[in-house]
């Protein structure tokens, strides 16, 4: 049966977890959709309700950092560190995995990828239930991740066996994620926790080369996009672009960094906050809410290029890589 509307009964989601069943919840970066990280059928329900390629990995969501040893192996002292200090949080660890974690979690890597989620709704999920829970972003494979448990319904209501309702999510983009798995620590992806908040810790510089063997959720050049086809666009372009669609007859949705000046029935305009958390936080609900007008482009402002806003321009790159 369809899920239509949220639930706040953890005990029922816990108890669907461990019959083998679907559960979305609510973290402090997106919601995630939730199976038991151990049983192989559940684990396989997650792909296919995403339409997710195989051999792409979750992350596994634990409730402590003491069952960090239950997944992976070979943690060094820094790793260790890391997980105390930023869990929980929006960080995720990648490690040498354990030989008991099942292949379908990682992508048939020989590495893991672990995390604390903050957020009361998901750390009550993950304390009853007691073990690991896998979850990615609880969307269609390549589509913006949801934020609030309604774009979650509207997007995998069929698919899923209950919706835990969290509000909208605290930090709005996924994870920092982290290769640890290795001799030195390396950025695979972007997110609220930087590069620097994780150097002022560890006191080693991190990598940001992309190039490496291990694979990671959000690595693809195209993730996170809407249906409708989108673009990046610097301020000075606009004018231009907009003029461009409407003369093609196309309706366009806007999203602009604070104000820009336009009255055109055509012209659909959002506009986003000029900080960058808070820009964050607002992004995947925005270009959703632009998505589902069904427009026929949607064209959207360059931000800042300084470290600040790493994590805002590596989604907003995935998700307009279709480009027009």
């Amino acid at each position: 049966m369809a899920v239509t509307k949220p639930t706040t009964d953890i005990a029922a989601a816990v108890s669907i977890l461990k019959q083998g069943g679907l559960v979305a919840f609510p973290t402090e970066t997106v919601y995630g959709l939730g199976a038991d990280a151990g049983n192989q059928k559940a684990v396989e329900k997650i792909f296919l309700a995403k339409q997710r390629p195989a051999n792409h990995p979750l992350i596994v969501h634990l409730a402590s950092v003491s069952q960090l040893q239950d997944w992976a192996a070979q943690i060094s002292d820094t790793a260790w560190l890391l997980a105390e200090t930023f869990w929980p949080g929006p960080l995720a660890i990648i490690l040498k995995k354990q030989d008991s974690v099942l292949p379908e979690v990682t992508g048939g890597q020989s590495t893991v990828a672990l995390r604390i989620p903050d957020n009361p709704v998901a750390l009550e999920l993950l304390q009853q239930f007691d073990d690991g829970i896998a979850a990615p972003s609880a969307n269609l494979y390549n589509h913006i991740s949801p934020t609030r448990a309604e774009h979650v319904i509207s997007e995998l209501g069929d698919c899923v066996d209950a919706v835990l309702d969290g509000g909208m999510c605290r930090v709005g983009l996924e994870s920092t994620i982290i290769d640890m798995s290795g001799e030195a620590p390396r950025l695979l992806r972007p997110g609220h926790i930087s590069p620097a908040d994780i150097e002022q810790v560890i006191g080693q510089p991190v990598s940001m080369k992309q190039q490496t063997a291990v694979r990671a959720p959000g690595m693809r050049e195209i993730h996170y996009a809407p249906t409708t086809p989108a673009q990046l666009c610097q301020r000075e372009q606009l004018a231009g672009e907009i003029k461009k669609c409407l003369q093609a007859g196309q309706s366009i949705g806007l999203l602009t960094t604070g104000d820009y000046p336009i009255e055109n029935r055509q012209v659909k305009q959002l506009s986003m906050p000029d900080k960058p958390v808070q820009y964050a936080h607002e992004l995947y609900a925005s270009l959703r809410y632009l998505d589902d007008m069904k427009l026929d482009r949607i064209l959207v402002e360059t931000v800042p290029e300084t470290k600040d806003w790493l994590a805002v321009n590596d989604r907003l790159a995935k998700a307009t890589a279709r480009g027009g």
